[in-house]
C-alpha cells in the first residue's frame, strides 16, 4: 500500500489494524502525532483543512509567543529533524512569532513527514465525518473491531478513508466565540459583520492600522490575546490622539485579568500583563466593567451603539475587536461516541483542572491516553481540543498527550503510561469564582494554594514599540491562545 492509499472498495472488510492512523489537523500537535508514529514505524495520513501545514498559526503569524523554542519543538520531531540532516535548530532560549514558528519548524517537519514512507500530510482537505465503517452512532455490534470512515473533502472532491485509530487535533482555531453574553452572536453582530474582528489585528501593518487610527475601538476579552491587543490600540493612541479604546469586561471588576505578573512561571506571560496593565491604567484605554453584550446597533451616523443586557451602551464605536477565545467544532464527530464535560467540552476527566472559573493556576496532573480517551476506541481527542473552551493549553501539555497515545495505538503500554508533564503555574489562583463576585479572584498569596505572594501594583509604564506576545491561539496553543496558545491558544494550535 502506497503512503496516503487508504480507500476501501473491497466488498469484504478490511482488518482495522492493517490501516493508517488518520491524523486530523498538521499544526503543532497533530504534526507532533504523526512525528511520533513514524518513530513507531506507523502508517498515518495527516488531514490538513487549510493550504500549508501550521495554516491557523499563519492566520497570527505577527504574533510573538511566550514560549521559548524549547518549549515549541516536540522531541520526537526533533530527533526526525536532527536525524535528516537538513534542518538547523532555533536557538532554544528565542521567543519566536507564530510566523517564525511555522517557517523554521513546522513547514520542514510536514514536509519531512510526508517523504517518509507509510506517511502522507494532505492538504486543502476538511474532515466533514468521522464514523465506524458501515455504522452510524445507534449500531452497537461489532463497533470496536471495525475501522473508522473519515469523510473528507479534498482536491478531487468527497473522499472515504479507511482508518485503524482517529487523532483529532483539530484545535478550535476555526471556531471563535462570538461577542455575544449568551453564547450566540449578539443582536445585529452578524449585519454588523463588516466593523468585526475576531482575533489579533497586526496593528504593525501600516494598512491594518488606518483602519482603527482615529476611531472609537471596542474591545472585548481578558485573556492574552485582548491583553496584546490593548498594548497595541495604546501605542497607537499615543501617535494618533484622536483614537479612543473602550475595553468591555463581562466580570464587575478587572479582577486578574493581567494574570501573576512576576510570579507567573512563564516570564513573557507575566510581562504580557503587565504591559497590558500598563496600558489598561495610562488613560488610553476606557474600561467598562460587568458589560455582557445583548445587541449592536447602527447609529444614524453609521456608527454602532453597543447595548449590554442590564442596558448599559457605548456608542458611537467605529470598530469591534472581539477576543473572548475560542469554542471546539464537534460537527463532524456526530457519528461517534463522545463523553465530554457539559460546560467546557473538553475531556471529561480534566475539566476540574482546566476550568478557568474554578482553577487558574495553570497546573494540570499529567495525563496521557487514559485521560484524553473516548467511548470511541481508537479516537483521541487531543492538543487545544481536549481543552475544548478552556484557554490555558500550551504546546508541551499536547505534546506529551500524542506521545502517550501513539504509544498505546502502537500497544505499548509501559510508555503510554509513563506521563511525565510539569507545566509552569501563572501565578493566579482559585480561578474567577463567583461569576457577579468581584471579589472572588485570589492573587497569589492572597488565600490560594498554589502560588506565591501576589505582585505589587504596576504604576504605568512608558510603552514602546513592540511585537504583540500571546502563547499560541491557539490553535492556539502554547502560552495562551491568540485569543485562547492557547486562548488559543493555539486553537490554533492543535
Amino acid at each position: 500500500m502506497l503512503p496516503g492509499d487508504v480507500v476501501t472498495t473491497s466488498a469484504s472488510p478490511t482488518p482495522a489494524a492493517s490501516l493508517p492512523v488518520v491524523i486530523i489537523g498538521a499544526g503543532p500537535i497533530g504534526l507532533a502525532a504523526a512525528a511520533n508514529a513514524a518513530e513507531r514505524g506507523m502508517g498515518f495520513v495527516v488531514l490538513e483543512g487549510g493550504p500549508d501545514a501550521g495554516a491557523a498559526v499563519g492566520e497570527w503569524s505577527h504574533v510573538r509567543l511566550f514560549s521559548s523554542w524549547s518549549e515549541l519543538a516536540d522531541p520526537a520531531a526533533r530527533r526526525l529533524l536532527d536525524g535528516a540532516g537538513t534542518w538547523t535548530a532555533p536557538d532554544d532560549d528565542a521567543y519566536p512569532t507564530g510566523g517564525e514558528w511555522r517557517d523554521a519548524y513546522l513547514h520542514p517537519l510536514a514536509a519531512l513527514l510526508d517523504a517518509l514512507d507509510g506517511g502522507s500530510v494532505r492538504y486543502d482537505s476538511r474532515v466533514v465525518g468521522v464514523s465506524r465503517a458501515g455504522r452510524d452512532l445507534m449500531v452497537d455490534s461489532g463497533r470496536e473491531g471495525d475501522p473508522f470512515a473519515v469523510h473528507v473533502d479534498g482536491p478531487g472532491g468527497r473522499e472515504r478513508l479507511l482508518a485503524s485509530a482517529v487523532v483529532d487535533a483539530s484545535g478550535t482555531w476555526t471556531s471563535p466565540n462570538p461577542l455575544g453574553a449568551d453564547g450566540y452572536p449578539a443582536l445585529g453582530e452578524r449585519e454588523n459583520a463588516a466593523r468585526f474582528t475576531y482575533g489579533i489585528p497586526d496593528l504593525r501593518d501600516p494598512a491594518v492600522a488606518a483602519r482603527y487610527a482615529g476611531k472609537h475601538v471596542a474591545v472585548a476579552g481578558k485573556g492574552a490575546s485582548a491583553q496584546g491587543v490593548l498594548i497595541g490600540l495604546a501605542q497607537l493612541a499615543r501617535t494618533d490622539s484622536a483614537t479612543r479604546v473602550s475595553w468591555l469586561l463581562r466580570r464587575p471588576s478587572v479582577g486578574d485579568a493581567f494574570g501573576g505578573g512576576d510570579n507567573d512561571q512563564l516570564e513573557q506571560r507575566g510581562k504580557l500583563g503587565q504591559d497590558a496593565k500598563a496600558a489598561a491604567a495610562s488613560g488610553l484605554v476606557t474600561n467598562v466593567t460587568h458589560f455582557r453584550t445583548e445587541s449592536v446597533a447602527t447609529q444614524d451616523d453609521s456608527r454602532l451603539t453597543i447595548t449590554s443586557v442590564d442596558g448599559q451602551q457605548v456608542t458611537d464605536v467605529d470598530e469591534v475587536i472581539v477576543v473572548t477565545g475560542f469554542r471546539p467544532d464537534f460537527g463532524f464527530l456526530s457519528e461517534v461516541r463522545l463523553d465530554l464535560d457539559p460546560a467546557l467540552g473538553s475531556a471529561r476527566i480534566l475539566a476540574d483542572q482546566i476550568h478557568p472559573d474554578h482553577h487558574s493556576c495553570g497546573d494540570v496532573a499529567p495525563h496521557g491516553h487514559r485521560e484524553l480517551t473516548q467511548p470511541e476506541q481508537g479516537l483521541f481527542l487531543v492538543g487545544m481540543k481536549s481543552y475544548g473552551r478552556a484557554p490555558s493549553f500550551l504546546a508541551m501539555t499536547g505534546y506529551e498527550q500524542v506521545r502517550s497515545v501513539m504509544a498505546a495505538l502502537d500497544g505499548d503500554l509501559e510508555a503510554a503510561d509513563r506521563v511525565d508533564l510539569v507545566l509552569p503555574e501563572t501565578g493566579v489562583c482559585n480561578g474567577a469564582g463567583a461569576f457577579d463576585d468581584p471579589d472572588a479572584v485570589a492573587l497569589a498569596g492572597g488565600g490560594g494554594g498554589c502560588c506565591g505572594p501576589a505582585p505589587a501594583d504596576v504604576a504605568p509604564l512608558e510603552l514602546e514599540p513592540q511585537l504583540l506576545s500571546i502563547g499560541s491561539p491557539v490553535a492556539v496553543g502554547v502560552g495562551a491562545a491568540p485569543a485562547g496558545s492557547e486562548e488559543t491558544s493555539s486553537g490554533c494550535c492543535g
